[in-house]
């Protein structure tokens, strides 16, 4: 018996996309599927093979800039974006890959997809960290 190839699937970066399911934009009449559950599924697809891990959470309490998502790396700051539109998803991902390559934990601003310089709602630190006084 023979099994179809599988495609090829990068090493896991440590990256992590968290969306927002439930989000909606503000103001916009409740109606399904939610704008946060197709960017949700927009960003899984664009990860497919990346080394890029999404997870769906169904609230960022970002509500009044919606649709939202949040990504972060082991020992870098957590980023946390609004007012996506359902098909940044790839530039989601694309966010991630660099937070997960900046030595110094920050996403750089060059190269930063358009979506995220936007859209950037806040940076909060790693655990731990200490920044020097002056």
């Amino acid at each position: 018996m023979t099994t179809a190839p599988t495609a090829p699937t990068a090493p896991p970066l440590g990256a992590i996309i968290y969306v927002c399911t439930t989000c909606r934009r503000n103001g916009e009449a409740d109606s399904e599927p939610r704008p946060g559950a197709l960017l949700a599924a927009a960003t899984r697809e664009a990860a497919e093979g990346t080394g890029v891990a999404v997870h769906f959470i169904e609230c960022l309490a970002n509500c009044n800039r919606g649709p939202s998502a949040a990504m972060r790396c082991d020992g870098s700051w957590t980023y946390v974006f609004g007012e996506l539109a359902a098909d940044v998803g790839p530039a989601l991902v694309d966010g991630a890959r660099l937070l997960a390559s900046a030595p110094n934990g920050l996403m750089p601003w060059r190269g930063r997809p358009e979506p995220l310089k936007r859209g950037l709602i806040a940076r909060v630190p790693p655990i731990g960290f200490a920044e020097e006084q002056p």
